[in-house]
């Protein structure tokens, strides 16, 4: 049966009314061999607890359950969780696009509804390209680029030390230690020492792109491309992509002689109206 009906009959089974039900379904996330359920502020946890032990009985492949409490906060980007059921771990391997990740969902960001987004951008990039990672966590976007593209070099950076940790066992696990060089530290003072490197700079940590642009706009070839991701609020009538590009054209005007926005895209919603973006923009510097 596939996921999406055993978690019906599930929440069917625990009479679970549909207005909790309809929170509960977009907040579940499957991360190797471990469910995690993002609390709704107005569920108690027990219920969640319910819907954590009927998940273990009926996907034999879940082997925990966690919820996570908080939203994403923090220099890391980390939630707060507390333990459902199951086995008390928190580390697992997750498979994305043949290509496989040691997580510790507690101490590194994760979210499998990035996977398009992984897979998207490994498919814009050119062979012989140099690029950077300027916010990499566990490896992923480099990894998965790595394995399906000849590029020359991927600077592939994060300032927390687990994430580092995890993002230099999976480079090895995923045999590419010969294109993605791992490096610990801020962003913005590691791309100090690749002046003109990259082809192609990727920015996936919505909370600093903005204010990391000239960095990496520093650490970009003569033209190039960058990767942002944005988030965004947008009411009925507005569009979060043109919202999030007046942003950062406000910046670029000042930074490089020409810009181009090649595409964009709606990533995900994130919250009543609030949106992630992503802008892939082309720049002669």
């Amino acid at each position: 049966m596939p996921r999406k009906s055993i978690m019906s009959s599930i929440l069917d089974e625990l009479n679970i009314d549909n207005t909790v039900k309809s929170k509960i379904w977009k907040r579940i996330d499957i991360v190797g061999d471990i469910a995690i359920l993002k609390k709704p502020e107005d569920v108690d946890i027990k219920v969640l607890k319910l819907i954590a032990e009927k998940l273990l009985e009926k996907l034999k492949y879940i082997k925990s359950v966690w919820c996570a409490i908080s939203e994403v906060k923090g220099t890391y980007r980390l939630r707060d969780f507390v333990h459902l059921a199951g086995e008390y771990r928190s580390v697992t391997f997750y498979k994305e696009h043949g290509c496989v990740f040691k997580i510790d969902i507690t101490k590194v960001y994760i979210s499998p509804r990035l996977s398009y987004e992984h897979k998207r951008i490994a498919e814009l990039v050119q062979p012989n390209e140099n690029i950077i990672n300027m916010f990499a966590g566990a490896g992923l976007f480099s990894i998965i680029i790595a394995r399906y593209k000849s590029v020359r070099k991927i600077i592939s950076i994060d300032i927390n030390p687990i994430a580092y940790e995890l993002m230099c066992y999976n480079i090895k696990l995923n045999k590419v230690e010969d294109k993605v060089i791992p490096l610990l530290g801020d962003a913005k003072e590691v791309v100090k020492s690749y002046p003109n490197f990259a082809d192609r700079i990727l920015m996936p940590l919505p909370e600093l792109a903005f204010e990391y642009l000239d960095y990496a706009i520093y650490a970009l070839k003569d033209r190039g491309y960058i990767h942002v991701y944005e988030f965004e609020h947008a009411l009925q009538n507005e569009d979060p992509i043109h919202k999030v590009f007046l942003k950062y054209e406000s910046k670029l005007k000042r930074f490089v002689r020409f810009y181009e926005l090649k595409s964009s895209r709606i990533v995900r919603s994130v919250g009543p109206r609030w949106y992630q973006v992503v802008l892939d923009l082309y720049i002669e510097k």
